[in-house]
Parts: C-alpha cells; sequence; structure tokens
C-alpha cells in the first residue's frame, strides 16, 4: 500500500518550510513512527516520522527545496523495504549508481552529481553522519585543477623583490546558503538594532553567597527533588522576578504607540544550538520555585538540542536572560529580544582582587548587562533594576523575605 508523505500543517505565522535533512532514503527499511525527515521554519525544526513499517518509495522534495504546509514530500510503501524501486536512482548516472553503494548523499546531491558527471566518492560531505548534499556537489572542484602547474612555481618567486608574500597552501572558500531559522535570528538581531533606542549598563556580582549556598545544599537538594541540580539559573531566574515586580517598566513592552505592562512574568531562557539561538519561555516564573525552574531550563536545553522544542514554548515572554559566561564570556553587550524591553546577560566567574572594609579580598566576581530599550526604561530604572539583582544575589535571604 502507498502512503503519502505530506508536511506537517505549519502554525498560521509560518508560510512555508524547507527540507532540512533525510534520515532515510528510497528502499532503506524504516520501522513506524521513526524520524524519516526534519522541516525546518524560520522558528522550529518539525520532524516527520514513518506512518508504518516499510520504505520510501519515491523522495519527491530532495534537501533545500521550500516547501508548503500540507504538501506532499514523499511516497511510502507499507511493507517489507525495498518492494519497490526507488525512481532516484533511475535518473543517475552508471557512475553515481555505483558510487551510491559506498557513500550517503542526498537525492538532490545524486542529481546534480549526474548532470555533472561526477564521482559522489570523490566529494567530502558535509551534512550529518557525512552525508554529501546538494552545495557539496555545487562546490566541488576536482583535485587535478587544484593544483597549479610546476611551469608557474618560478613566477611566485617575482614578487618576493617587492616584499610581497605570495599565498601559499589551499585556499579554500565555501558557499552555504543561510538556514531558515539562521536568517530568521539574523532578521530579529537587525530589527532590535533598527528599532529601538537600545542601551547597556553594566555592574558586577560577588557570587560567593550563591557558591556557598549551592554546595552546602546541592546534595540535599538533589535528593529532596527527585535528581534536580542545584544551578545558578534558578538563582537568577529568582532574582530577576522580585526585580522585575520592583520595576514593572522593565517587563513591558512597546506595541505602536501604546507601553503594554504585563501583570506575570514570562521569563525566556537563552539555549544555544548547531542551528542557532532559540528563547523557550518559562511561563509564569514568579510562581515557580528553584527545582522547577531548574528541571524547566534542563528540559528545554536537551528539546532544543534534540530540535523538538515547539513554536508555542518559543513565543511570548516579557523579560530574557542569557548566559555567555558557559562559553567563557567575560562581558559582552546582550541584544534585546523584541518585542521585550529588556534582556539581562550573564558571564562567567572569575576570581578577581575586591576591596573589602578597607581589605584586599580575592573573590569569584561576574560581570552583569542589562540591555533596554530606553524609550520606555529610563536610565535610572535600568540601574535600579541590575543594583536589586545584585543585592539580591549577594544576599539570597533577601528573596525568600523579599526585602
Amino acid at each position: 500500500m502507498t502512503i503519502e508523505i505530506k508536511a506537517p500543517t505549519f502554525p498560521e505565522s509560518v508560510q512555508d518550510g524547507t527540507v532540512a535533512t533525510w534520515h532515510k532514503q528510497p528502499g532503506e527499511a524504516c520501522s513506524r513512527d521513526e524520524l524519516i525527515v526534519d522541516i525546518e521554519t524560520d522558528k522550529v525544526v518539525l520532524e516527520v516520522v514513518a506512518p508504518a513499517d516499510g520504505s520510501i518509495a519515491e523522495i519527491i522534495k530532495g534537501e533545500g527545496e521550500i516547501i508548503l504546509s500540507g504538501e506532499v514530500i514523499a511516497k511510502f510503501v507499507a511493507g517489507a523495504a525495498g518492494s519497490a524501486p526507488a525512481p532516484a536512482a533511475a535518473e543517475a548516472a552508471p557512475a553515481a549508481s555505483e558510487a551510491s553503494e559506498d557513500v550517503i548523499a542526498a537525492p538532490a546531491a545524486r542529481k546534480l552529481a549526474a548532470e555533472k558527471g561526477i564521482d559522489l566518492a570523490l566529494v567530502k560531505g558535509t551534512g550529518k553522519d557525512g552525508r554529501i548534499t546538494k552545495e557539496d556537489v555545487a562546490g566541488y572542484k576536482p583535485a587535478a585543477a587544484a593544483a597549479p602547474a610546476p611551469a608557474a612555481a618560478p613566477k611566485a618567486a617575482a614578487p618576493a623583490s617587492t616584499g610581497a608574500v605570495a599565498p601559499t597552501g589551499l585556499r579554500e572558500e565555501k558557499r552555504v546558503p543561510m538556514t531558515r531559522l539562521r536568517a530568521r535570528i539574523a532578521e530579529r538581531l537587525l530589527d532590535a538594532n533598527n528599532n529601538t533606542a537600545m542601551l547597556t549598563t553594566f555592574n558586577e556580582v560577588n557570587m560567593a553567597p550563591v557558591m556557598n549556598l549551592r554546595k552546602q545544599y546541592k546534595d540535599l537538594f538533589e535528593k529532596t527533588h527527585n535528581g534536580s541540580r542545584l544551578g545558578f539559573m534558578g538563582f537568577f531566574v529568582k532574582a530577576a522576578v522580585e526585580a522585575l515586580r520592583r520595576f514593572p517598566a522593565v517587563n513591558a513592552s512597546i506595541d505602536g504607540n501604546d507601553m503594554v505592562y504585563h501583570g506575570y512574568q514570562d521569563v525566556g531562557c537563552a539555549v544555544s544550538t548547531d542551528k542557532g539561538l532559540v528563547v523557550p519561555v518559562l511561563r509564569n516564573a514568579e510562581n515557580l520555585s528553584i527545582a522547577e525552574i531548574e528541571n524547566g531550563i534542563r528540559d528545554f536545553g536537551l528539546r532544543a538540542r534534540d530540535g523538538k522544542l515547539g513554536i508555542e514554548e518559543m513565543t511570548g515572554g516579557t523579560f530574557t536572560i542569557t548566559n555567555g559566561g558557559v562559553f567563557g564570556s567575560l562581558l559582552s553587550t546582550p541584544i534585546l529580544n523584541p518585542p521585550q524591553a529588556a534582556i539581562l546577560g550573564m558571564h562567567k566567574i572569575q576570581e578577581r582582587p575586591m576591596a573589602v572594609n578597607g581589605e584586599v579580598k580575592v573573590l569569584p566576581m561576574m560581570y552583569l548587562a542589562l540591555s533596554y530599550d530606553h524609550r520606555i526604561i529610563d536610565g535610572k530604572e535600568a540601574v535600579q533594576f541590575l543594583v536589586t539583582i545584585k543585592d539580591l544575589l549577594e544576599d539570597p535571604a533577601r528573596m525568600l523575605l523579599e526585602v
């Protein structure tokens, strides 16, 4: 029985998508609910699974092609794998069909290789698991063309008299189109720079109190909360929520000529993935415990790296926290996540000599950065907001007492 494989139904805010990766090729056996293709939109990567046990009979939309919601992208044969021939193989040249036994290549790559007469066995794949993409074939250059003729060697010494140094070695370039997610990220970053009055204020916080508290209760916390790990983000989210309560403008947004003040704190936590930066949102963070915050962030991180976050989990949000310190950043100026009015940047904890009551002490210090939209947040509010977070972290008991 032949079944049509269709693209998922996209949300209203998503117009179309792109076929990112085919995980199964025509004739290759797959089980029911096994992942067969990733569809990338400008917001999230959607997964399409096999409708039954069987194999793909024909791939209609190759990697890199644009598709619409519900569009047929492949034909699937339920039953024994390999019962239906793969039409794509018939189009390939004899050399390409022989190479397909030893290499993994996308259908679009095989077609282009057949048109150009390129042996896929000689092309280096840059896709997942070494898969050869269409761009790999398009950018392939025969080894003979890369090596200059021996006669050219004496001419390379000519510029030496003028002090110029001739480049040596291979000078390869590779042109790769932006993924839809990367293009969307770039669009939003430019929008934040061009359409907001963005300004950044800085401060530093002594992390010793939080680190000591974490060290003291880490094991008990994990035991009490069924394996939840006590990290730093839980403290920062709790401190941010309390500061947002005291300074509502930082939790607001601009809609046209209106300022919208939100009576809740939906805190976005930036997560870096191989495909780009995503910002899943902790809903009603003001009602969450530190354990619930830590569990939520850990779950977001795991699913973001697997491409399993839903669009609804990355929309909305009234405030964002980003942690460049996990990559070693000592100081940065985070960019706003519109339409939010502010974003808090965490950084690396670095031991530095500090003057404390007339004495020099070595303390674990962290720089904090708050980027904000000056159209809705005054400098005084921004500075006081950041100082509040600093005070709460340097004396965590104040978060419990709300003082």
